[in-house]
């Protein structure tokens, strides 16, 4: 299997990398903690390690050392179509290089080898109330499969450096069956249908999941799908569903322990929940006008947003300092394919006035949008317009760049995870310190 040779052959050097900076360079200082840092969700500490993606301020994410806008190039495309095929994306993230189309299309046959659910994951699925939420339902979905772990039926038999053999076997396990169970749980919840979905071999991941959610009644729907999956695949190690993945999995959970805690946290309004809030807002304002404003009322409009205490969502970044090019990608999409679209040209006007408003208000940081100012108006426009299951397509999405880093961290030994705490009274001590002048010379 193409990912198991490519990963065995690369192992050897990634371990000494590994080997010297532990034991050689483990006095090395990289950077120093605050107060602040410590209180305020540990942000911008830098002390955790992935290869898989970086989020550059001035450049946004980068898989394996490739922007947006390249990767979305090189990787190799879909038949007749212009994304690129999820599985070619997959590789990247799991070996480090372009793949070959031939490369991709073996990573997208492996994912049809393995897509078969069983029938009791989704017997457990109809058996919940119908009010249960989509993420509960695919979180208990993921935890339903675990029992068919590959690493967790091995784990006492295997020796610690082929760990990463049987976590790349459930993580390939694991992703070809999402888009089954998802648009299963897409169906049955919001049109009462308990069909098993069927992937076909003969199709890349993306247009299965378009065909089995039934929704392509505009065409285009596979070509979203493989974009949107390949734009939400990662984001760095230190948000909430990749680092629980990498918690969870640094304790040898096995992949599906490991994906169903990442899912929990992604689940979380303060996480996945943009996309949904900021489509409702380009709603609201476009109902207040009977469609799209002209510039100046949406000027005025997002003022007396900002000053009747509330936000806009989806603009300003913890780390960005530039147009999201997730953003970018996504409208530019947009724009080729049904530039007409009320909530589209609502969108693009948004981007236009929304920064400048923010500016003046003089508060943000970073006031252009990110991908989440987006994201939702594009499904909506496809007819998938049940907010609630848009954290489902960014599940689906997520797996691909969270399995690559716990393949690899099993790969390279890494041990589990555990910081060291302080008491407030600590803190306190340590800040009355620092207060006190410096003994005289």
């Amino acid at each position: 299997m193409i990912l198991h040779e490519k990963i065995a052959a690369q192992l050897p050097s990634w371990r000494d990398r590994m080997r010297s900076l532990a034991k050689e360079h483990a006095d090395v200082v990289v950077d120093h903690v605050t107060v602040g840092q410590i209180v305020g969700g540990m942000r911008d500490i830098k002390s955790l390690l992935t290869d898989v993606s970086f989020v550059d301020p001035a450049h946004g994410i980068i898989f394996r050392g490739l922007p947006i806008p390249e990767l979305l190039k090189k990787l190799p495309k879909a038949r007749g179509g212009k994304m690129p095929l999820v599985g070619g994306l997959y590789y990247l993230l799991m070996i480090g290089e372009v793949p070959t189309r031939e490369q991709a299309l073996e990573v997208e046959a492996e994912w049809a080898k393995r897509a078969e659910v069983p029938d009791y994951v989704f017997k457990m699925l109809k058996s919940m109330p119908k009010e249960t939420h989509p993420m509960t339902l695919f979180s208990q979905a993921v935890l339903a499969l675990q029992n068919s772990s590959v690493f967790a039926h091995k784990y006492h038999e295997m020796k610690k450096d082929v760990y990463w053999e049987a976590a790349l076997e459930d993580s390939l396990n694991l992703t070809a069956k999402l888009p089954v169970i998802a648009a299963y749980i897409y169906r049955m919840k919001y049109f009462g249908e308990n069909k098993k979905p069927k992937y076909n071999p003969k199709q890349d991941y993306g247009m299965n999941f378009a065909r089995m959610m039934k929704v392509a009644d505009k065409k285009g729907y596979a070509e979203l799908a493989r974009l949107y999956f390949i734009l939400h695949s990662d984001h760095e190690s230190g948000n909430v569903s990749a680092h629980t993945m990498h918690l969870v999995g640094s304790a040898l959970s096995d992949p599906y322990l490991s994906f169903s805690a990442a899912l929990n946290g992604l689940a979380g309004p303060l996480h996945g929940l943009a996309n949904q809030e900021c489509l409702g807002w380009l709603i609201d304002v476009k109902n207040k006008f009977g469609g799209v404003p002209t510039r100046d009322e949406l000027y005025k409009f997002s003022w007396d947003t900002l000053n009747s205490g509330h936000v806009i969502p989806g603009y300003g970044h913890a780390v960005l300092r530039v147009p999201d090019p997730r953003y970018m990608a996504q409208m530019e999409f947009a724009k080729k394919r049904f530039p007409d679209d009320d909530l589209v040209r609502l969108a693009d006007m948004v981007f236009d006035v929304v920064p400048q408003v923010l500016k003046e208000q003089g508060k943000a940081k970073n006031p252009a949008p990110n991908v989440d100012a987006i994201s939702g108006t594009l499904q909506y426009y496809y007819g998938v317009r049940e907010f609630d299951f848009y954290t489902v397509l960014f599940g689906i999405g997520r797996a691909l760049g969270v399995t690559a880093n716990y393949v690899w961290a099993r790969a390279l030994g890494w041990p589990i995870e555990r910081p060291k705490s302080l008491t407030t009274k600590m803190l306190e001590d340590v800040v009355a310190k620092a207060a006190q002048p410096a003994p005289a010379s």
